[in-house]
C-alpha cells in the first residue's frame, strides 16, 4: 500500500490529540484508541506480504468505521447545533465536532494516500477535476430535486462557515481518504494487472459509499452512489486525492447553501 512519505502528519495528529486533552474533548482512552489505531495502519500499510497485509488491512477499514461511528471510548465530541432547521420544510439536524471521525481521517490520509506536494502539480489537478466536479453537482442535486428529496433554498446563516469548515476537515477528508484513498486506490492497485480492475474498484466504492447512508432512507442511498461515483471519477482522473476530496466538498457546500438541507420532510 502507499501512502504518503511526508511524516509531518504525525505531528499534526500529536498536536491535534494534544489540544483535545487540553480542551476536554479527548481523553487517555481516546490517545489509546488513537495509537492503538495508528500502529494497526502502519502495520497494514508496511507489510509486504499479502498472508499478512491484507488481515491487517481488513480491521484497519472496519476501524475507520468503528471511529465514524463513536464507538470507541474517550471521545467526547462537542455539539456545535442542537435539532436546529435552516430550510422551512427540512428536518432539524444536528452539527457536531467529531474528533474521532478526525483522527479516522487523518491516519488514512497520512497511510493511504499520496497528497500533492508540488505547487504546480495543483493547476492539472483542478483542470482534469472541474469537468467531473460540474457533472457531479448538476446531476446529483438535479436528481434530488427530482426525487423530491430537496429544492432550491439560498441561504447564508450564522452556522454555515462552521459547517463548511467541519465538513471539509471533519467529513470530505475522512470519507474519500476511506472509500477513495483506502478502498478505491488499494483493490486497484491490488487489481492492476486485471483488464477491468480500476472499474471494479470503482463500481465497489461506489456501492460500500452509497450503502453507508442507509440510515438516511432508500433515496439517500441512490442519491450518495451518484456522488460516490462522481467522487471516484474525480479521483480517476485526477489521479489525486484532493480531486475527490474537492468535489465531495463542493457539493456538500452548494447543498448546504442553495438546496434544502439536509432533506425536504414528507
Amino acid at each position: 500500500m502507499r501512502g504518503s512519505r511526508d511524516w509531518a502528519w504525525c505531528a499534526g495528529l500529536a498536536v491535534a490529540c494534544a489540544a483535545g486533552l487540553a480542551s476536554g474533548v479527548l481523553d487517555w482512552r481516546g490517545v489509546a484508541a488513537t495509537a492503538a489505531y495508528l500502529a494497526l495502519a502502519f502495520g497494514a500499510r508496511a507489510s509486504e506480504r499479502a498472508w499478512l497485509r491484507i488481515p491487517l488491512l481488513v480491521p484497519t477499514g472496519l476501524c475507520a468505521f468503528l471511529f465514524a461511528l463513536h464507538r470507541f471510548p474517550g471521545f467526547h465530541n462537542p455539539v456545535l447545533a442542537d435539532a436546529v432547521r435552516v430550510s422551512a420544510g427540512a428536518a432539524p439536524f444536528t452539527l457536531h465536532a467529531n474528533f474521532d471521525t478526525a483522527v479516522a481521517g487523518m491516519v488514512l490520509m497520512g497511510m493511504f494516500c499520496v497528497p500533492i506536494r508540488a505547487r504546480g502539480a495543483w493547476l492539472p489537478m483542478l483542470r482534469r477535476t472541474a469537468p467531473v466536479l460540474v457533472a457531479t453537482l448538476v446531476v446529483v442535486l438535479g436528481a434530488g430535486t427530482a426525487l423530491g428529496y430537496v429544492r432550491p433554498d439560498f441561504k447564508w446563516t450564522p452556522l454555515t462557515p462552521w459547517f463548511l469548515a467541519l465538513n471539509l476537515l471533519f467529513t470530505c477528508v475522512t470519507e474519500e481518504a476511506f472509500f477513495r484513498g483506502f478502498i478505491l486506490g488499494g483493490l486497484a492497485r491490488g487489481m492492476a494487472r486485471w483488464r477491468y480492475g480500476t472499474f471494479v474498484a470503482v463500481v465497489v466504492s461506489t456501492v460500500l459509499f452509497g450503502l453507508a447512508h442507509a440510515r438516511g432512507g432508500p433515496a439517500l442511498v441512490v442519491l450518495a452512489a451518484l456522488a460516490g461515483l462522481g467522487y471516484a471519477a474525480a479521483y480517476v482522473r485526477s489521479g489525486r486525492i484532493e480531486g475527490a476530496i474537492l468535489t465531495h466538498f463542493s457539493l456538500n457546500a452548494v447543498h448546504f447553501v442553495a438546496f434544502t438541507y439536509p432533506a425536504l420532510t414528507h
